[in-house]
């Protein structure tokens, strides 16, 4: 029983050096997402881009390459099986 004391008490006194933590040369992460990338890669085919042909393949991919409008009927037909599926899940029938 002593010999616990007596490890409680060295532990209290002396704490161990954390192991998990990450070591001081190591950069912070939040210092890294900081830094301004100047060159990227091409998702299509790797190649080196600089910056500003990086963000132009990033708009393009962004872009919609299709017209998303809808027919109005069609609309007004998804918007009543949506209805539909709502009041399916309300009700017990």
């Amino acid at each position: 029983m002593k010999l616990f004391y007596f490890s409680v008490f060295f532990t209290l006194i002396f704490p161990f050096p954390s192991h998990g933590l990450p070591p001081e040369s190591d950069t912070p992460e939040e210092v890294l997402s900081t830094e301004i990338i100047v060159e990227g890669r091409s998702y299509l085919d790797n190649s080196p881009l600089s910056a500003s042909e990086y963000a132009e393949l990033e708009a393009e991919k962004v872009s919609p390459r299709f017209a998303t409008q809808l027919a109005d009927e069609v609309r007004h037909n998804i918007f009543l099986l949506q209805l539909l599926k709502m009041f399916k899940t309300l009700t017990p029938l």
